[in-house]
C-alpha cells in the first residue's frame, strides 16, 4: 500500500476516534431557541441575514478550538482550572450563575418538545413528562460510548433541516448572492437579529461541555490534530444547518408575506402549502433539537458544577460513585419539565431573562478561557501563537460588544 494512503487511512481512523466532543457541542447549539433565532431571522428579513453564517462560523471555531485544546493539553474541565487557577469564590460565582441561565434553558428545551408534538395534537402533560424520563434514563442508565453514540446520531437527525430547504424550493440565486454580500440596515428590529443570531451561537455552557467532552473520551495532546479538525467540521455543519432554517423560513414566509414568527413551531406550519413532508421534515427536526439539547443542557451543568466545585462527575461514573452529579442532573430536569406543564407560567419572560443571564456570564467566561490558555506552566507548548492571541481578544471584544447590546435590548424589552 502507498505510504501517502497509509498515512491518509490513519488520519481518518483518528479522527472518527475522537469523533463525538466538538460534533456534539456544535450541533446541539441548534436548539429550540436557535431555530427560532434562524426562523424568525428567514421569516422577516429573508435572505438578508445569510452572510452573518461565516463570520459567526469563524468565530464559533475560534472558541471551540481554544476549549477543545485545553482539554487535551491539561486533561481537565473548565470550571476545574478556573477553580485551580482563580479560586474557589470565583468558581461558585461563575457555577451559580450556569445553574440559573441553564436551568432557564433546559425550560426552553421542554417547551420545544411541547410545542413540536403539540403540533400534531399531543397534549403537552402527555409529552413532557415522558420526554423527561427518557432523557433520565437515557444518560443514567447508560455509560459515555453508547450515550455518545446516540448523540451523533441525534446529529445526523439535523439533515431534516437541508431536506426541507430544498422542499420549499427557495431563490437559490438570492440565498448566494446575500451570503457572501455583507448587508447592514439601520432597523433596529434587523440589528437586534443580527445580535440575537451571534448571542444564540456562542453560548457558556457550549465550552464547558466541550471540555469535560473531551476529557471524559480520554483525547490527549497526541490526538488533538484530529480532535482540532473534528470540532472545525462540526461548527461548520452546525452553521449549514442554519443556513437550510432561514433559506426554508425566507422561502416559505418571507416571500409571501414578511412576518414576525411567534416560535419555531409556526415556522413548520408555514411549510405546510409545499408538501406534507416539508412540514413533517421540520417538525421533525425541532423535536429532535429539543429532546437532544434536553439531555445535553443539564448533564453540562452537571459536569461543570461538580469539576469547578471538586465533586465526583462523569457518566461512566455509578450513582453512587457520583451523587451530586446525578442528582443536579436529575433536579434540572425535573425543576425544568415540571415549571413547562404549569399553566400559564411565563415562559417566554423566561427564555428572554435567560438570554440576559446568558449575556452577563459569556464575556467573564471567554476571558477566563484565553487567560487559562496562555499560561505556560498549564498549556506548555500549546499556548496560543501571538496571531491567534490577537483574534481571540478581537473576537471577545466583538462577542462581548454584541452581548452588551443584546442585554441592553432585551433588559428593555422586559420592562
Amino acid at each position: 500500500m502507498p505510504k501517502f494512503l497509509s498515512r491518509f487511512r490513519y488520519h481518518i481512523a483518528v479522527f472518527f476516534a475522537v469523533l463525538g466532543p466538538g460534533f456534539i457541542t456544535a450541533n446541539v447549539d441548534n436548539d429550540p431557541g436557535g431555530i427560532y433565532t434562524y426562523s424568525s431571522a428567514g421569516a422577516k428579513f429573508g435572505y438578508l441575514p445569510l452572510w452573518t453564517l461565516i463570520p459567526i462560523t469563524l468565530l464559533l471555531i475560534i472558541v471551540q478550538e481554544m476549549c477543545s485544546r485545553m482539554g487535551a493539553v491539561t486533561g481537565k474541565g473548565l470550571s476545574d482550572l478556573i477553580r485551580e487557577e482563580f479560586g474557589l469564590r470565583m468558581t461558585f460565582f461563575l457555577m451559580a450563575l450556569l445553574v440559573l441561565v441553564n436551568l432557564a434553558n433546559v425550560m426552553c428545551e421542554f417547551a420545544g418538545v411541547a410545542s413540536s408534538l403539540g403540533l400534531f395534537g399531543m397534549s403537552k402533560y402527555i409529552t413532557v413528562p415522558i420526554s423527561a424520563v427518557a432523557v433520565w434514563f437515557l444518560v443514567v442508565k447508560g455509560n459515555y460510548q453508547s450515550v455518545e453514540k446516540i448523540f451523533l446520531f441525534a446529529c445526523v437527525l439535523y439533515l431534516t433541516y437541508v431536506i426541507s430547504g430544498f422542499l420549499v424550493k427557495p431563490d437559490w440565486k438570492e440565498a448566494a448572492i446575500h451570503s457572501i454580500e455583507p448587508k447592514l440596515m439601520l432597523d433596529p428590529g434587523y440589528i437586534y437579529m443580527l445580535i440575537g443570531m451571534v448571542g444564540t451561537t456562542i453560548a457558556p455552557w457550549m465550552q464547558f461541555y466541550l471540555q469535560s467532552a473531551v476529557v471524559e473520551k480520554g483525547v490527549t495532546a497526541k490526538d488533538y490534530a484530529a480532535s482540532r479538525v473534528e470540532v472545525i467540521v462540526g461548527c461548520i455543519v452546525t452553521d449549514v444547518v442554519a443556513f437550510f432554517i432561514i433559506v426554508a423560513c425566507a422561502g416559505a414566509i418571507w416571500s409571501v408575506a414578511p412576518k414576525d414568527i411567534q416560535d419555531a413551531s409556526e415556522a413548520a406550519l408555514a411549510l405546510k402549502p409545499f408538501g406534507k413532508y416539508a412540514f413533517l421534515l421540520f417538525s421533525a427536526g425541532l423535536f429532535n433539537a429539543s429532546i437532544f439539547a434536553a439531555c445535553i443542557l443539564p448533564l453540562s451543568t452537571a459536569y461543570s458544577v461538580c469539576e469547578g466545585l471538586g465533586f465526583e462527575s462523569g457518566v461512566n461514573r455509578r450513582l453512587r460513585e457520583a451523587p451530586i452529579f446525578y442528582f443536579l442532573y436529575t433536579l434540572l430536569i425535573v425543576v425544568g419539565a415540571g415549571l413547562v406543564l404549569i399553566p400559564n407560567f411565563p415562559l417566554v419572560q423566561m427564555i428572554l431573562f435567560s438570554q440576559v443571564l446568558n449575556g452577563m456570564l459569556l464575556p467573564l467566561v471567554l476571558i477566563f478561557m484565553i487567560l487559562l490558555i496562555n499560561k505556560h506552566d498549564l498549556m506548555g507548548e500549546w499556548v496560543n501563537p501571538r496571531w491567534l492571541n490577537l483574534v481571540s481578544w478581537i473576537s471577545v471584544v466583538v462577542i462581548i460588544g454584541l452581548t452588551l447590546a443584546y442585554m441592553g435590548i432585551q433588559l428593555r424589552g422586559m420592562h
